[in-house]
């Protein structure tokens, strides 16, 4: 980010904000229509977004079905001590079934969220994830349907598409 990070973003930034996590394929013409500014105005200000680091990117939201990730669960993870978040970073990194890994209150260090093949596969990944010397033992519930399925969490339950589609797109 460079200096003009601390630039407050005004109504119509919110907007076009919105605009695009709604479908970040949105033209800046359709999105200049809807909220009375030119394709160049939202053009100018999408990129200053951007520059600002309000806007981190563009990307596709899949189905995780689709992909062959038909299982998914939360993990909690209890370390031994104090595990730094540092530590806990690498560890995950190194696993491609979490999509997501956080530090959390309460009891547990981490939450983990897992998608994995099926049941066998997640298995096999908590047995390794319970494998890392830190860890002292993990607690998983196991998702078995979204109660919002346009959320780009939900899908993994859900059958894959039979032909190939065009997925929304989502800013992240």
């Amino acid at each position: 980010m460079n200096s003009r990070s601390s630039t407050p973003f005004d109504e119509l930034d919110r907007k076009i904000i919105t605009a695009l996590m709604a479908n970040a394929r949105t033209s800046f013409a359709e999105i200049g229509t809807a909220i009375g500014l030119s394709a160049t105005a939202v053009k100018r200000r999408v990129d200053r977004l951007r520059e600002t680091g309000v806007i981190t990117g563009f990307s596709a939201t899949v189905k995780p079905s689709a992909l062959g990730w038909r299982t998914e669960a939360y993990v909690e993870v209890y370390c031994e001590g104090a595990a730094p978040p540092r530590r806990l970073a690498e560890v995950v990194r190194d696993y491609p079934e979490i999509a997501a890994a956080m530090t959390v209150t309460g009891g547990a260090d981490a939450l983990l969220h897992v998608r994995a093949r099926d049941v066998e596969h997640f298995e096999e990944v908590l047995e390794r994830i319970r494998q890392e010397p830190f860890i002292r033992k993990t607690i998983s519930v196991m998702v078995l349907s979204h109660l919002l399925p346009e959320s780009p969490e939900a899908g993994a339950s859900q059958p894959a598409p039979q032909e190939p589609g065009g997925g929304a797109a989502h800013v992240r």
